[in-house]
């Protein structure tokens, strides 16, 4: 008895990744133009699938120049920009064979993506360290300081000691390890993407739970930037305590 174009459906949107060939193989001489059309969208996940890992091959150029340094290290942030709430780095050390799909600068992933990838990292990886930075000091010392000093401490929190640092853009003051400043290098280093995710995620993490406490600036939907919403809140309630004081300037009268 053939089986139900219904159910080969449904055993199609079951399949992983890796049983997509199988799948095609058994229903390739399946003459029912429904079960074409399902043998047709298999082999296309299929071909999408190959683009992605010759994209995450290319990603890995930096970690295959410098593999023989040892351990490498990439090292991103999130939040320069906002106008409320911390600055947050992440450093992630990935295993040199690291096959994990998807990385990808963090403002290119959706937030589901993110987070799913942001679990793949923290089971996957050598080590993960976050550092952050408050809104406090970001007035202390300015925005550029305070990303420097929360990526010095992501560092100082991994489990192992990296032997190079591939970063994003910037050369980090006082670390005595080899740092390689990489334009862009959230889209061009697998490491650095999953630092990027690691500390997007643990940020967006926390201004959803800051939403919680000052839910009149929609700190969950917009993350403290400086969206339409939030600005005409900080203009009617004036600022949180989390606001960013060196921020906001334009906005309100401090």
């Amino acid at each position: 008895m053939e089986k139900k174009i219904g159910d080969i459906k449904n055993e199609l949107m079951a399949a992983n990744e890796s049983e997509l060939p199988v799948f095609v193989e058994c229903y390739v001489q399946d003459a029912r133009s429904g079960v074409k059309a399902l043998v047709t969208r298999a082999r296309k996940r299929i071909e999408a699938l190959e683009k992605e890992k010759q994209r995450i091959e290319i990603m890995r150029q930096y970690e295959q120049e410098y593999a023989a340094c040892g351990y490498i290290c990439g090292i991103d942030e999130a939040g320069r920009g906002p106008l409320a709430g911390p600055v947050v780095a992440g450093a992630v050390i990935l295993p040199a064979d690291c096959q994990i799909l998807y990385l990808n600068d963090s403002k290119q992933l959706s937030a589901k993506k993110r987070e799913e990838l942001y679990a793949v990292i923290l089971h996957e990886a050598v080590a993960v360290g976050v550092g952050c930075v408050p809104h406090t000091r970001i007035d202390e010392i300015n925005i550029l300081q305070a990303t420097y000093e929360a990526m010095r401490e992501a560092i100082n929190r991994l489990g192992v000691k990296p032997d190079i640092l591939l970063n994003d853009a910037v050369t980090i003051p006082n670390v005595d390890i080899r740092q390689v400043p990489i334009v862009k290098g959230d889209a061009k280093s697998v490491s650095i993407a999953a630092a990027s995710i690691v500390a997007k995620v643990t940020r967006d993490r926390m201004m959803v739970e800051y939403d919680k406490l000052y839910p009149e600036y929609r700190f969950a939907e917009n993350k403290g930037y400086g969206a339409a919403v939030h600005i005409e809140a900080l203009k009617k309630y004036g600022p949180s305590p989390i606001h960013r004081k060196t921020f906001i300037g334009n906005f309100v009268d401090l």
